[in-house]
């Protein structure tokens, strides 16, 4: 799909944390959706890095992934991906994820949990190569709900 307007990716800065937790409690109110405080933790993290989608300056998807270990070679985890709900099955969750996989780069294993009943979510990774590995019950605190936990084997 394309983008219905243009899109330009970025890095996510501190100052789009507000922005980002707006777009959490949007998109995922029941399941605990993460501070702004949340936000400024991750990206000041050394081994965490965070892409910014962009339309027309305002932040409309976020997405993050964290390197696991300190020596190689490494794995990594897809700590979060949202798109704003008007700007969703466009292809940037997609194109974020793209990132987020090149940033890993090859030879890398990388993990990521997503609700069961995530299907659009559950099919983009999928289409990623991902699969299941496994299944956490109650994986969400808020409202119980599982998550499946899905593997891209290193390329």
């Amino acid at each position: 799909m394309t983008s219905p307007v243009n899109i330009v990716y970025d890095a996510l800065t501190r100052r789009d944390a507000a922005r980002c937790a707006e777009l959490e409690t949007l998109l995922f109110g029941g399941d605990d959706p993460w501070p702004e405080m949340a936000f400024v933790r991750e990206l000041a993290a050394g081994h965490n890095h965070y892409v910014a989608a962009r339309a027309e300056g305002t932040l409309v998807g976020y997405a993050g992934i964290s390197r696991l270990g300190r020596t190689a070679p490494f794995e990594y985890e897809i700590h979060t991906i949202g798109v704003d709900p008007a700007y969703q099955r466009h292809g940037i969750g997609r194109a974020m994820m793209t990132r987020l996989l090149e940033r890993a780069g090859e030879g890398s294993a990388v993990y990521l949990e997503v609700r069961t009943d995530n299907e659009p979510a559950i099919e983009l990774y999928r289409g990623l190569g991902f699969v299941n590995v496994g299944l956490r019950k109650r994986y969400y605190r808020a409202s119980g709900a599982d998550a499946f936990t899905m593997r891209r084997e290193p390329v």
